[in-house]
């Protein structure tokens, strides 16, 4: 927060002995501001008398009497459990005390109660087991009695209604009780003085509330508006210095990054396209796409401006990254310098270079394969040229950065699938060269709110269209009971002379999981479903040899089916194949399901996916998914048969998992945000961003240092970017 004092132990505060301070500690709170900043989770209205009459549109909020107590049997625990009737104006409730037998000290038949709880009509009755009392002093009961929701507002007449009560996240040893005593005692002592931490002008401008008064509302509100605005205030705060630390982050790179060299080639305007780039597109056999157009438009922009090209490339499956990326990296050349082109496996590291080598080639480019397996008497005479610069393009794996590769004059670095690779990997194969280039590619579409935190000092691209005579792979639902029914379509499609994936969550039998594996189908697909057809199983424990043979294989149309795990999810392109089947299918992500199925349609040829899951009953393939699935693994399935689009998929991600597991803690450093939402709060997140990035172009003095506790948290635990 802002003031000193807000660092001191939580043990100065009165009432915080030994036992709590351990127990808050469990929470991660030691501190009055970790305390103050452990924001609800929810809030309990208990400001609004709701009678018992409409206990299913609402938590009941009123007051009652107890008109007679009960115990039953509780067959589960062998004992006896209360039951206490009340009624209120409108209707009679009974409240379940399990585990409560004490409740027959605090519930007085005759007695009123201020009462606040969830009801559900069970058992023929009114009932809650989940609810909170309070008595009325004798000296309120005649008030209260002769208009409840009036006495409910005031605050004299008791301590834990009338007013919106904050629900906090717990753990063992604590209660909301102890939490509201504990933050108002800390509110009182040192919420005051807090200064405003967001710019004056910008408080005035979206109507946001001061620090202090923020503080103090979200754990203790006033009105339900008076919270809306709090939560406005705090979510837009913290979103507000994410920006600042992003934007900050973009300024340092190209403050720092100023390199002194050739704009571009004497005689060619910045940013036109250059002699080795026109001879690549008058030499393809097809035109580029609109979006392929103008990302490379911007990328030559970039490569030609004052300071190193930082670019993220998103583009869906087969949307022609790699094209965008060898068209870049024969301008690194023309600018006379070398490019490096790093892939997360050795299977997809030898597409890129097969593709390089076919159509870089012949227009004189000199392209090298390095990975780790690069035998000793072969890697020594490449890193010799790649050193004396008679290499231009190196395609490999994370080997591109071992401490023996040097490079002549480093010019562009492309990293593919950049999620497979870790924050200290890239800035690793970075340092190699003198401020190099960098664009970073992605086909797992990452959903604009992720791509404004994660990658927000990045310049980002998008290729959203296909190239043309690209068909929507047509996607179909089907029980494993009724999986004969897929192997009958794919048996047409090869005899038409085309191939087919199977896929499966595991490469080999595991008596603990019920799942087949891909080892094991090999067989019984070779031996008894399609015993006239070729098939070959590639997983990621073959060694390096055997699976580029295998591939080469299947490329060739050598082998018609591949069966394999999900080392195929990225950059296998093989246009013949037009079927993926892939079983137990709700047991992938979304993500990996995307990727799957964009290994095939990638030709002109219709092309066909089957989700193959497991349940045990039995009928006709159906288009919807079968009950035994999980409610998760329903959505997952329903969010693939609905949609193509991988960007609309990863939004879907993104509700159903959460930000922190699409992105990956350990290769992303995700934020750890404590009130804010970047997909609930979409709009605060980008209203943040115009602010942050114009306050740090305008004026950034605006900004105290010491105003920054968000960014000073992001900027130990969270390395967006290289």
């Amino acid at each position: 927060m802002l003031v000193r004092e807000l660092s001191m132990s939580i043990d100065t505060l009165k009432g915080i002995g030994p036992v709590a301070i351990r127990t808050l500690a469990k929470r991660g709170i030691y501190t009055v501001e970790s305390l103050l900043r452990h924001y609800p989770r929810t809030w309990e209205d208990r400001s609004r008398y709701i009678p018992l009459k409409h206990f299913s549109s609402s938590s009941v909020c009123t007051l009652v009497q107890v008109i007679s107590r009960d115990w039953f049997p509780n067959s589960r625990t062998g004992k006896q459990d209360l039951k206490v009737y009340v009624e209120d104006t409108s209707a009679r409730g009974v409240l379940v005390c399990f585990n409560r037998p004490f409740m027959k000290n605090q519930l007085l038949q005759g007695k009123y109660y201020w009462l606040w709880g969830s009801f559900q009509y069970k058992f023929g009755e009114i009932q809650s087991a989940n609810f909170e009392a309070e008595a009325l002093p004798e000296e309120t009961l005649y008030e209260a009695l002769q208009d409840p929701a009036s006495s409910l507002l005031n605050k004299a007449l008791s301590r834990h209604f009338g007013r919106i009560l904050p629900v906090y996240p717990l753990s063992e040893g604590l209660t909301q009780s102890m939490l509201r005593r504990f933050i108002e005692q800390a509110l009182r002592c040192y919420a005051e003085p807090l200064e405003d931490e967001v710019p004056g002008y910008l408080i005035q401008q979206h109507q946001l509330l001061p620090k202090s008064q923020a503080i103090r509302a979200i754990h203790f509100p006033h009105s339900p508006e008076e919270l809306e605005q709090a939560r406005k205030t705090l979510i837009y705060e913290e979103l507000f210095y994410l920006e600042v630390l992003i934007g900050t982050r973009a300024q340092d790179r190209r403050a720092t990054e100023r390199v002194q060299r050739s704009p571009g080639v004497p005689g060619s305007r910045s940013g036109a396209w250059l002699p080795l780039q026109q001879d690549l597109l008058e030499r393809l056999p097809f035109s580029l796409t609109k979006g392929q157009a103008e990302v490379m438009s911007a990328i030559n922009r970039d490569m030609d401006g004052p300071h190193p090209m930082a670019r993220l490339l998103q583009g869906d499956v087969g949307s022609g990254k790699t094209l965008v990326s060898f068209l870049a990296a024969l301008r690194a050349v023309e600018l006379g310098g070398q490019a490096a082109l790093m892939a997360p496996t050795e299977l997809l590291a030898r597409q890129h270079e097969e593709n390089a080598a076919r159509l870089l080639e012949p227009l004189g480019i000199r392209v090298a394969f390095l990975t780790g397996n690069l035998k000793a008497k072969g890697r020594a005479p490449l890193l010799k040229r790649l050193s004396a610069g008679d290499i231009d393009l190196v395609v490999g794996t994370h080997a591109l950065f071992s401490k023996d590769v040097e490079y002549h004059q480093l010019r562009l670095v492309v990293i593919d699938e950049q999620h497979r690779f870790g924050v200290l990997q890239r800035q690793a194969i970075m340092s190699k060269g003198d401020h190099p280039d960098l664009l970073m590619m992605s086909a797992t579409p990452i959903p604009r709110t992720l791509a404004l935190t994660i990658f927000g000092d990045l310049d980002i691209a998008i290729i959203r269209d296909l190239p043309p005579g690209r068909k929507p792979v047509k996607t179909h639902l089907a029980r494993e009971s009724n999986e004969a029914k897929v192997y009958d379509f794919v048996r047409k499609e090869l005899a038409a002379g085309r191939q087919a994936y199977f896929v499966y969550p595991l490469i080999e039998a595991d008596e603990r999981k019920s799942l087949k594996d891909a080892q094991s189908m090999a067989t019984r697909l070779a031996q008894q479903v399609f015993p006239q057809y070729p098939v070959a199983l590639i997983h990621s424990k073959l060694d390096e040899e055997e699976k580029r043979h295998t591939m080469e294989a299947f490329r060739s149309g050598a082998i018609r089916i591949l069966v394999a795990t999900s080392v195929v999810e990225v950059g296998v392109d093989v246009p013949n194949a037009t079927c993926m089947v892939i079983e137990h299918a709700e047991r992938f992500g979304l993500s990996a399901l995307h990727q799957l199925r964009g290994r095939v349609g990638r030709g002109e040829t219709q092309s066909y996916c089957f989700l193959v899951y497991s349940d045990s009953q039995t009928g006709d393939t159906s288009t919807q998914p079968a009950s035994g699935l999980t409610d998760d693994g329903k959505a997952r399935l329903k969010v693939m048969l609905e949609n193509t689009d991988g960007f609309v998929i990863a939004e879907e991600d993104l509700k159903l998992r959460g930000p922190g597991q699409i992105t990956g803690t350990e290769q992303s450093g995700y934020l750890p945000l404590e009130i804010a939402d970047p997909l609930r709060d979409a709009s605060l997140l980008e209203q943040a961003r115009l602010d942050a990035f114009a306050m740090l172009e305008q004026d950034p003095t605006l900004l105290k240092p010491e105003h920054r506790p968000v960014a000073q948290v992001l900027s130990r635990t969270a390395p967006f970017s290289v």
